[in-house]
């Protein structure tokens, strides 16, 4: 099985300058690329439908939003939540109506048990210790709106051309793409990913990186986060490969990431 995790941007214009793409195996970094576009990446998931074993691709943003304010919109399920942001994300990142917030003049609503900020699944993260943030935060610092409801609203588009996407369809059996929702964080550590110098020596210590790609690698965070999430990936192929397709209806309606079992 080939391991690939994208570090994904929502960014209007310049989403080629941040976007990375990793590729590892268990146990050894393969590669770090950059200068892909949201349209680019999207070509090259199609393109590793045709080969000749299974690949399945991190993509770090949600992949779906809170059940109740999806019902409220009148989606039931998580394909629907996609043609919902395809149809409506730009407006709600150019208006930024409540429950979004992160933009200039807007505050971030009042926590209501009704109406949560997070989805199920970024709660249950939480409960381990990480800290996912809320998709409906749309502006501000480490925001995941915005590229979250730009890569929901191509989400129906590669589903519809044979990609596969966690939860919803389950591991690729000989060969085929499976997309699934990862959170970097959880297979980077701690690390101070703002710090070139921590970003260099937390990747020194990782005997997977090697030496020819470790100045691509603590170049960014962006960089970062991908390979180290890649290389997390990689140490769990045998439960990525044996992904089933899930049946609750909170993660058929929100979507689920996949997280590394706890150390």
């Amino acid at each position: 099985m080939r391991t690939f995790a994208v570090d994904w941007s929502g960014d209007a214009r310049s989403a080629h300058r941040r976007i990375r793409v990793a590729e590892a195996r268990p146990g050894r970094l393969r590669s770090v690329r950059g200068g892909l576009d949201r349209d680019s990446v999207g070509e090259l998931l199609l393109g590793l439908r045709d080969g000749d074993e299974p690949v399945v691709v991190g993509m770090d943003f949600s992949f779906g939003l809170a059940g109740w304010f999806a019902t409220t919109h009148g989606a039931t399920t998580l394909p629907q939540v996609w043609g919902l942001a395809a149809r409506d994300g730009e407006r709600w990142l150019r208006e930024c109506p409540p429950p979004f917030w992160g933009r200039p003049g807007t505050r971030k609503p009042a926590e209501d048990p009704a109406r949560p900020l997070l989805r199920r699944t970024e709660q249950e993260a939480r409960d381990r210790g990480l800290r996912p943030l809320s998709t409906f935060q749309v502006g501000g610092a480490g925001a995941v709106g915005t590229g979250s409801v730009r890569g929901m609203a191509l989400l129906g588009g590669w589903r519809a051309a044979g990609v596969g996407v966690w939860p919803l369809d389950a591991a690729p059996g000989p060969a085929g793409v499976l997309l699934v929702e990862v959170y970097p964080r959880a297979m980077t550590g701690p690390v101070v990913k703002s710090s070139a110098a921590a970003r260099a020596v937390t990747v020194a210590a990782d005997p997977r990186v090697p030496a020819g790609l470790r100045d691509d690698v603590v170049a960014t965070e962006d960089a970062f986060d991908a390979a180290l999430a890649a290389l997390g990936m990689a140490e769990h192929t045998a439960a990525l490969a044996a992904l089933p397709v899930l049946s609750d209806p909170t993660s058929l309606l929100e979507g689920r990431m996949w997280l590394p079992p706890p150390p």
